[in-house]
């Protein structure tokens, strides 16, 4: 291992904004009420150009900051593979690369996600003899580089800056998140979805056995980015899409042998450290949610409306055993009427009597939510998601 920030953050001074912030988020974690309900969000990059379009702002303007939001989240460098990216096509329209992960990746700047077109580690044997750097390199928290996750999403950068820095640059004004993925994040990336879920049922048990090997990377990972942020992280994320819209990618049964191991040490490790965990995963989890709660898990987002997850319907199942983040349908937002986004809003609201969520969509704010109707649910979220919570004709739907 090695040695975090060496009394950096003693020159730090968090506002007395942010202190309130995390003091919002924890009760709302611990399921009391605090002075009002959490909010922030995952904003594509178009979203926020189109915002400070919309609403007139500078070209450095950003939400978080803008809105004064209650918590934010940051990526390390979590390729097995530390390199820099690998141009094999660039125009000035769109551009190729090959990742940390050995994905190649195809972007086109003006679309917003980006395709994996191929994968270096393309058979079951690759996969069994990969040997990866260690999970506890000092680069992937202290030195700025190339990364896959940060770099090739939304948008696209290069040379990403030291996660260390990001972290120190936020954490006098907002509660900080670490984050890692968890195994399926990285199969997707590292072999392919299709590759994955085809060997898990060709190699069950073979499979699985890379799968606890994977486990094991990803927690000494998160392990050590929770040492190298001592000090300066509130919580943690993890990063886990196992669904769709209708239902899990694979059997719930294999998930629990395989994969709910090593959440469940990831979450005992971020405990351990003070940190709250928020679990990230996409899709219809109706199948496992009880387990997330064996788990541990604090809060679950993004609860995709989409497919099928309400925050109400949730709360009445298992009452406060966990906190929900997110579940506002980001499609009600993108068509732009205020009457139905009032609706949208004041009744997922009702889920944060007695604590117990934070307001955000039901997965990441979109470009085509316009600035001005951004603008217009934070402004209902912050009338009406004040304790005690007045909403009015939409109130005691639970």
């Amino acid at each position: 291992m090695f040695n975090t920030v060496g009394g950096a953050t003693a020159q730090l001074v968090r506002t007395a904004g942010a202190r309130r912030k995390l003091e919002r988020m924890n009760r709302a974690l611990r399921h009391e009420e605090p002075d009002r309900v959490p909010i922030s969000d995952f904003f594509w990059g178009d979203f926020t150009r189109r915002w400070q379009q919309d609403l007139g702002l500078p070209a450095t303007a950003s939400p978080y900051y803008h809105y004064d939001l209650d918590w934010i989240v940051t990526i390390p460098n979590m390729d097995p593979w530390i390199r820099p990216f690998e141009t094999l096509r660039e125009t000035p329209t769109e551009v190729t690369v090959k990742t940390g992960f050995g994905a190649i990746m195809h972007k086109y700047f003006a679309l917003p996600m980006p395709e994996m077109s191929a994968w270096e580690t393309d058979t079951f044997e690759k996969l069994q003899r990969a040997e990866f750097d260690p999970p506890d390199d000092p680069r992937r928290f202290f030195s700025a580089g190339d990364n896959q996750i940060a770099g090739v999403g939304d948008g696209f950068e290069r040379n990403s800056p030291p996660w260390i820095e990001t972290v120190r640059s936020l954490w006098p004004d907002f509660p900080v998140y670490g984050s890692m993925i968890e195994v399926s994040e990285c199969l997707t990336r590292l072999i392919g979805q299709e590759r994955a879920l085809l060997w898990m049922g060709e190699e069950p048990d073979a499979m699985g056995e890379v799968i606890n090997r994977l486990g094991a990377y990803y927690l000494a990972m998160a392990q050590a980015e929770i040492e190298a942020g001592a000090g300066l992280l509130d919580g943690f994320v993890i990063w886990g899409d196992v669904a769709y819209k209708q239902g899990m990618f694979f059997s719930p049964a294999y998930w629990r042998r395989y994969f709910k191991p090593w959440v469940e040490r990831i979450v005992a490790a971020a405990h351990a450290a003070g940190l709250p965990v928020i679990y990230h995963g996409c899709g219809n989890v109706h199948a496992i949610f009880p387990d997330y709660i064996e788990a541990g898990i604090d809060a679950y987002n993004p609860l995709e409306a989409k497919a099928g997850m309400d925050a109400l319907d949730l709360r009445r199942r298992y009452g406060h055993r966990m906190a929900f983040c997110g579940n506002s349908d980001v499609q009600v937002w993108e068509q732009g009427d205020r009457a139905a986004i009032r609706r949208e809003v004041l009744r997922k609201l009702n889920a944060a009597k007695g604590g117990g969520l934070i307001f955000q969509s039901d997965h990441s704010v979109t470009s085509a939510v316009s600035g001005q109707t951004y603008d217009y649910i934070v402004q209902l979220v912050r009338e009406h998601g004040r304790y005690p919570l007045q909403l009015e004709e939409l109130d005691g739907i639970l």
